[in-house]
């Protein structure tokens, strides 16, 4: 990656990693608060709703970065082995790395607390690690994918991706609308074959933001789009609710995609940023913190739970608190010599 700081990139991936952390902190306390789930306020449940929506936001964000920074470079056979021992070699032992460092910690947690759900906190400890297999997929492919998209037209390009978009977000979200209301069976077969699915649909899309293919949307009509699928994301979750069908709003959701979409283009058309300095701080940390955070939410939950509050409040509590552990966790391993860069995967 280039050392040069784009300051947009860094204002999409701060805020890309603040919506991952806000996302954990929701789930973590409204799964904690479950048995209480039918007792919910209308605000809480519409909070919880809404808030599944911000935090969805971010991995399509680190995604379209993705797509915007290399999916534009030139790849031969040298550079592809750099590429991968640079990158995929790297993430694949910082995976390995982390997924013994959360089973050490899952296993001294439940040991020091018998009341604690080893299935529930497990899901709690590695909820976010999922991501890793999926973005070195990515990773691995990518140098295939620069060839073949410096084959094509723009349009051509486009118009691909309409049609995968068809299939990996429509089709899904028709399914899940006749299931709801009773229509059992409505399912095409398809594959999306070495496409990557919805996640590469969000690279293409960073790497199209960056030829500058929907500089003809106005800023309005970005906001408006990304309102719009705010809103009918939140809806759609409280009618799939009162359905009393359990909906899991996830990255495939076709109104995730066009917010996360949206949003990330008019990101992309700001000149500066304001609070640089701070902004640089948080992206910087950006990919440590996400390593890091799940090790301070379990023991961070029991507590906040128990505090005289709403969900809502308790969330929003958790979330900071996460923010602060995490990024001053990162700050100092990071300064560890010969060590801290390379646990946190920093470069």
């Amino acid at each position: 990656m280039s050392k040069t700081r784009i300051e947009w990139i860094d204002l999409v991936r701060a805020i890309a990693i603040l919506t991952v952390l806000y996302i954990h902190a929701t789930d973590g306390i409204f799964i904690i608060s479950s048995d209480a789930s039918m007792h919910y306020t209308l605000f809480s449940r519409v909070f919880q709703f809404a808030s599944l929506f911000i935090g969805r936001i971010g991995v399509p964000f680190f995604l379209m970065i993705t797509g915007y920074l290399l999916l534009d470079r030139y790849y031969d056979d040298e550079k592809t082995r750099k590429f991968w021992r640079n990158n995929c070699k790297g993430l694949i032992i910082i995976t390995i790395l982390w997924a013994v460092i959360y089973a050490i910690s899952l296993q001294a947690v439940a040991v020091g607390n018998g009341s604690v759900n080893f299935s529930e906190a497990g899901t709690l400890f590695f909820s976010h690690m999922w991501y890793m297999p999926m973005i070195i997929g990515m990773y691995l492919s990518l140098p295939f994918v620069t060839a073949a998209l410096r084959q094509f037209d723009n349009r051509t390009i486009i118009n691909a991706t309409i049609v995968f978009s068809l299939l990996a977000y429509v089709m899904p979200f028709i399914t899940t609308l006749c299931d709801i209301n009773g229509i059992s069976g409505v399912t095409i077969q398809y594959s999306l074959g070495f496409s990557g699915g919805v996640y590469g649909i969000y690279l293409i899309l960073g790497y199209l933001i960056k030829k500058g293919e929907f500089k003809r949307l106005s800023m309005t009509q970005l906001g408006l789009m990304a309102f719009v699928s705010f809103a009918i994301c939140v809806i759609f979750q409280y009618y799939a609710f009162i359905r009393g069908y359990n909906f899991f709003l996830w990255y495939d959701f076709p109104f995730v995609a066009i917010g996360s979409f949206a949003l990330f283009e008019a990101t992309s058309r700001r000149k500066s940023v304001k609070f640089y300095s701070g902004v640089k701080v948080l992206s910087k940390y950006s990919f440590a913190v996400f390593l890091i955070h799940n090790l301070f939410r379990l023991p961070l939950l029991p507590v906040v739970v128990k505090l005289p509050f709403t969900e809502p409040v308790k969330a929003i509590i958790l979330w900071i608190l996460l923010i602060i552990f995490s990024y001053i966790a990162a700050a100092i391993i990071y300064r560890i010599p010969r060590f801290g860069k390379y646990i946190l995967y920093m470069r």
